[in-house]
C-alpha cells in the first residue's frame, strides 16, 4: 500500500476544469507581475526627475546663503520624498516576491496535477487490460458455483432443506438429501 491517499479518478470534465482554473490563475499572476513592473518603472522615473530637479535648483542658485537655504529646503523635501519612494519601492518589491512565491506554488501545483493525471491514466490502462480476465474469472466462478454449490448444500442436513430436499437415511444406513416428486393425482 502506498503512503499517498487514494483519490477518486477525475472525469475528463473535472480535469479540463482544473486545467482551465490553473491557466486562469497563471494568467492572473502574470498580469499582476506586469502591473507591478509598470509601477516600479514609474517610481524610477519619478526618482530620476526629482534628482534632476534638485541638481538644477542647486546650479541656478549661486549666492551661498540663498543657495544653502534652498538646498536645505530641497534636501528636506527630497529626503521625505525619497523615504516615501523607498518605502513604496520596498512594498512593491515585497509584492513582487509574494507574487513570485505564489507563481512558484502554482507551478508546483500544476506539475503535481499533471503527474496525478498521468498516474490516473496509467491506472486506467492497467484496469482496462485486467478487465477481460476479471470477467473470465467471474464466469468461471459462476459456472463452478452452479455445479458445486447445490452438491455442497445437499451434503449436510441443515442445508438440505434450504434447497428443497428432505434429509433422510437409506435402508443401508447412509444419510442422504432426497428430493421427492409430488404426485399430481
Amino acid at each position: 500500500m502506498s503512503d499517498q491517499p487514494e483519490f477518486p479518478a477525475l472525469s475528463d470534465d473535472e480535469i479540463h476544469k482544473s486545467l482551465d482554473d490553473i491557466a486562469t490563475l497563471l494568467s492572473s499572476q502574470g498580469n499582476r507581475l506586469d502591473e507591478q513592473t509598470k509601477v516600479l518603472n514609474r517610481l524610477r522615473e519619478v526618482a530620476t526627475e526629482a534628482r534632476q530637479a534638485a541638481f538644477a535648483a542647486r546650479e541656478q542658485t549661486d549666492p551661498e546663503n540663498y543657495g544653502e537655504l534652498i538646498g536645505q529646503t530641497v534636501d528636506g523635501r527630497l529626503t521625505a520624498t525619497i523615504k516615501r519612494l523607498d518605502s513604496s519601492s520596498a512594498e512593491v518589491l515585497n509584492g513582487v516576491q509574494r507574487s513570485n512565491a505564489s507563481f512558484q506554488e502554482t507551478t508546483t501545483t500544476h506539475s503535481d496535477t499533471l503527474r496525478l493525471i498521468n498516474e490516473y491514466r496509467m491506472q486506467k490502462d492497467r484496469d482496462v487490460r485486467l478487465l477481460p480476465w476479471v470477467g473470465l474469472g467471474a464466469v468461471v466462478l459462476a459456472v463452478a458455483m452452479t455445479v458445486v454449490l447445490p452438491r455442497f448444500l445437499a451434503s449436510y442436513g441443515p442445508t438440505c432443506g434450504v434447497i428443497g430436499g428432505i434429509w433422510t437415511t437409506t435402508s443401508t444406513g447412509t444419510d442422504v438429501c432426497a428430493f421427492y416428486r409430488a404426485d399430481d393425482g
